[in-house]
C-alpha cells in the first residue's frame, strides 16, 4: 500500500476556494483521506478526534491565523507530530523564520502549481 493510500491530510482555510484547491490538487495526487476546516479552532477540534499525518494551514485566518494554530498543535502532546505546511500569499521572511521556530516542516507560497504543491508536501512525508 502506498503512501498515497495511507496518509491523512487536513486542509485549513476560511476561504472554500482555497480549500477546493488544494483538495482537487490532493486528489489528482491519489490522496483521498483529505478533511478539511474553516479555521484554526475549527481544525484543533477535529483533529482532536480524527487525527492526521499533515495538515497543510493558510496563513491568513480570523479568530487563529496558521502560525498560532501551529504553536497549538506543537504545544499538544496527541499533535505536536503532526506535519505542519503554511501556505501564504504574504511570505515575508519574517513569517517564515517565526514558523520554522515554531516548528513549522515547510510552506508554500500563493499562487502555487499542482507540481510545486506535490514538492513541498513529498519534502516533509515522502514520495506519494
Amino acid at each position: 500500500m502506498s503512501l498515497r493510500d495511507q496518509i491523512r491530510i487536513m486542509v485549513v482555510d476560511d476561504m472554500s476556494t482555497s480549500r477546493g484547491l488544494i483538495t482537487q490538487a490532493l486528489d489528482a495526487f491519489g490522496v483521498r483521506n483529505v478533511s478539511t476546516a474553516e479555521n484554526g479552532m475549527d481544525a484543533i477540534k477535529t483533529l482532536a478526534s480524527h487525527p492526521a499525518h499533515l495538515v497543510i494551514s493558510d496563513y491568513n485566518m480570523p479568530q487563529m491565523d496558521g502560525l498560532q494554530l501551529l504553536h497549538h498543535l506543537r504545544s499538544n502532546a496527541k499533535t505536536k507530530g503532526v506535519g505542519f505546511i503554511l501556505i501564504t500569499g504574504r511570505a515575508e521572511q519574517q513569517i517564515i523564520d517565526h514558523g520554522k521556530k515554531l516548528g513549522m516542516n515547510n510552506y508554500l507560497k500563493k499562487p502555487f502549481e499542482q507540481a510545486g504543491l506535490r514538492n513541498c508536501i513529498e519534502a516533509v512525508v515522502g514520495r506519494l
